[in-house]
């Protein structure tokens, strides 16, 4: 709580600081991001577009570079992050998906004098090794061990991770979470891999999910790492007439996942509130960049929360807005 208080506090002052001196306000910031069909990543664009209003009221820019494949997603964020160099830019937001891909480009630009935040994928210790100034996101692997623990207090014994982007470090961590999280509490688990393509393929998710529930009779807990993904998978959960019969849960919200809790068909979903993760590292990037400013608090982090039976009703109107 206290630590609370101290961020409260210093996200208000910055607030104040950015408004009473709008001439001095002048970062150029570039944000990458995921694809544009990607349901998650238009929440975090939501909140580039918010931070945006504040940035240019006071006189700055922002850019939003995105993907256009996972295919290649480490070698191609780092480009985006090159190209957003050779843009001139003051700020960088970047998700550290693959740092052994990505590493080098955001050294490059801390070098350059470019002030970097982590956010989505990376941690406080990735962000102090590359000179990063913090970490706006969820702990991954945290999150995935409260989704096994979770499946684990429901009576689930044998879970799957479905993970369709292998290699991302936050996918991966997520997993390994779910893993530890079940075993730790005497079940079962392991990742089901599927090709970077198969990442909103909704048919290819469906029936991977689908053919693993009738190879193995014993896997009573499905887990997705996208909510799109789990779109996917309640299909594949029904066509494998385990409807009911599976504990079904994912990260991130989407509408009809949460409809699928309301209606009891879904068991839970892992929330890490990207609509914060870029609000606040816009923000929070732009004031260090021109007033100085820093937070006690590092890493931020927006989550994990789990949305389930018990607080689905107050979940689903920041859904309708966009911005959950």
């Amino acid at each position: 709580m206290k630590h609370m208080k101290h961020f409260c506090a210093a996200l208000l002052a910055t607030t104040i600081v950015s408004f009473a001196a709008p001439a001095a306000f002048a970062a150029n910031i570039a944000v990458v991001g995921g694809k544009t069909d990607d349901e998650f990543w238009n929440r975090i664009k939501k909140g580039v577009d918010d931070a945006r209003l504040v940035v240019e009221k006071n006189g700055g820019s922002v850019s939003y570079l995105q993907l256009q494949t996972y295919d290649n997603l480490g070698p191609d964020a780092a480009q985006l992050v090159r190209t957003a160099i050779s843009q001139g830019v003051t700020g960088i937001v970047v998700p550290n998906w693959v740092p052994e891909a990505e590493d080098e480009a955001i050294k490059a630009a801390v070098a350059a004098n470019i002030k970097v935040i982590l956010m989505n994928a990376g941690s406080i210790d990735k962000a102090r090794e590359l000179g990063a100034i913090n970490y706006v996101g969820s702990d991954e692997f945290t999150a995935g061990k409260a989704a096994g623990e979770y499946f684990a207090s429901k009576g689930a014994k044998n879970v799957i991770c479905v993970n369709t982007v292998p290699g991302a470090a936050n996918q991966e961590a997520r997993c390994k979470g779910v893993i530890d999280g079940i075993t730790g509490k005497g079940g079962a688990g392991k990742q089901l891999p599927l090709p970077a393509t198969s990442f909103g393929d909704q048919t290819a998710i469906a029936e991977a999910t689908k053919a693993t529930l009738l190879q193995d009779d014993t896997v009573d807990g499905i887990l997705n790492v996208s909510a799109t993904d789990a779109d996917a998978a309640a299909s594949g959960i029904a066509q494998a007439g385990k409807a009911g019969k599976v504990f079904h849960g994912t990260f991130d919200l989407n509408a009809s996942g949460l409809a699928r809790i309301k209606d009891g068909t879904q068991t839970f979903a892992i929330d890490q509130q990207p609509y914060l993760q870029s609000l606040l590292g816009v923000t929070l990037l732009a004031s260090h960049i021109d007033y100085g400013t820093n937070l006690p608090t590092a890493p931020v982090l927006t989550g994990p929360g789990i949305v389930d039976a018990s607080n689905i009703d107050v979940t689903l109107a920041g859904v309708e807005k966009g911005a959950r």
